[in-house]
């Protein structure tokens, strides 16, 4: 035999089973939706201009004024091996002759401070020089 505490929470449980769905499906007690605020659809900026973009050659080192070097910085003639690790700069002198610079090496009193894909800086006393690779000369057209 069921204990009567057992019936009674199995009745419970029986009537709750029944009860709820009825409740919850009555007309007029669901939800009403929110109403909504409509947002303005997202729009992308305007592009900027890009005419100076295409004003310049692609694949040209950018123009260094020959002021903005000292007349007796050394030219650089090509940069050799890997950044970072062993790079070293050719050079040439105020005297004409050339030479291979590693990083701290010096010449005409000038001292290598870095090296990039394109230029070289160099140092001497408070004064720094950034001078780049020269521009490769184009081919003459064939006739």
């Amino acid at each position: 035999m069921i204990p009567r505490a057992q019936i009674a929470a199995l009745t419970a449980a029986a009537l709750a089973a029944v009860a709820f769905p009825v409740l919850l499906l009555r007309p007029g007690t669901a939800p009403q939706p929110r109403a909504s605020r409509v947002l303005p659809p997202l729009v992308a900026p305007a592009e900027p201009p890009l005419t100076h973009v295409f004003d310049r050659p692609l694949f040209t080192a950018p123009a260094v004024e020959a002021e903005a070097l000292p007349a007796d910085a050394p030219q650089l003639t090509g940069i050799v091996g890997r950044l970072g690790s062993d790079a070293v700069a050719l050079v040439r002198t105020a005297q004409g002759s050339g030479r291979s610079l590693a990083i701290g090496d010096s010449v005409d009193g000038w001292r290598l401070e870095s090296l990039s894909i394109d230029a070289a800086l160099f140092s001497r006393g408070g004064q720094r020089a950034r001078v780049p690779l020269p521009a490769a000369d184009p081919e003459p057209a064939a006739q």
